[in-house]
This record gives structure tokens, C-alpha cells and sequence, in this order.
């Protein structure tokens, strides 16, 4: 975040953006042995089938990591005030997953200026698959 949006931002500015390159089959592998959540859904494409899905896919928790690095590449950790998200969809393998997050209120609390954003990841085609919000300190 440039030293002009954090000093002087406006409802409406863009103030985080990243693009991560496409989910990948080992992309689910290495983060299911760094997280240790080892549900075969995402990594066993038998399992899934049987489960009703076309193929395994993605952990919600490495798509609200995503957010969470764009955020923090944004934002020094040390500014954000609070960070929540909701899951909206499933990603699929191959997605390009796009974090974005727009100020959509200026905002004191107890004399420190803020802003809330309205945090997004969503794949190449704009379907949102996690929704959340931020608040910063400016």
C-alpha cells in the first residue's frame, strides 16, 4: 500500500490486489502436509468421485490464506485491526484466484483513523469463492 493510500484513502479505492497462480494437484498436496488437515477430498480424486464431486479441490483454508497474504502484502500486519471471511463457493483445481479489497468506510475508533475493506477472492471467470472483510489503521 502506497504511502498516499494509507494516509489519505477514499470509499471506493482498491487498496489490496494479487493474483496467484493456478490451483494445482500439488498445490493441495504440499499444503495439505504444511496445514495437516488431510481430508482426502482434496487430494484423492477417488474419494471425491465417490462423494458426488468430478475431481478434488481446493482447501477453504489455503483459499483464505491466499486473502490473508494479499492483505498482509497490502497492509503491514501491524495496521490490521481485525480480518474475517466467509466461504462462498468451491474452488476448483486450475483456478486463478484474484484478491482484491475496496475501502467502504472511513471510520475513528478511540482517535485512530480506520478504514473497513470488503475483502474478495475470486477465480478467473469472477465467481467469488471467499467473501470477507478488514479493518486497517491508516
Amino acid at each position: 500500500m502506497s504511502a498516499t493510500a494509507t494516509s489519505h484513502p477514499a470509499v471506493g479505492d482498491r487498496l489490496v490486489h494479487k493474483t496467484f497462480p493456478p490451483v494445482t494437484r500439488h498445490t493441495l498436496a504440499l499444503y495439505c502436509g504444511a496445514s495437516g488437515d488431510h481430508n482426502p477430498m482434496h487430494v484423492d480424486i477417488d474419494f471425491a468421485r465417490a462423494a458426488g464431486f468430478p475431481d478434488v479441490f481446493s482447501h477453504g483454508m489455503l483459499v483464505m490464506g491466499y486473502l490473508g497474504q494479499a492483505l498482509t502484502d497490502s497492509v503491514p500486519p501491524n495496521r490490521i485491526r481485525s480480518f474475517s471471511t466467509r466461504f462462498a463457493a468451491i474452488t476448483q483445481l486450475g483456478a486463478r484466484l484474484t484478491c482484491e479489497g475496496h475501502v467502504t468506510e472511513l471510520i475513528e475508533d478511540k482517535g485512530e483513523k480506520r478504514a473497513r475493506l470488503a475483502l474478495t477472492t475470486k477465480d478467473e471467470t469472477g465467481e467469488v469463492k471467499l467473501a470477507g472483510e478488514a479493518i486497517i489503521a491508516l
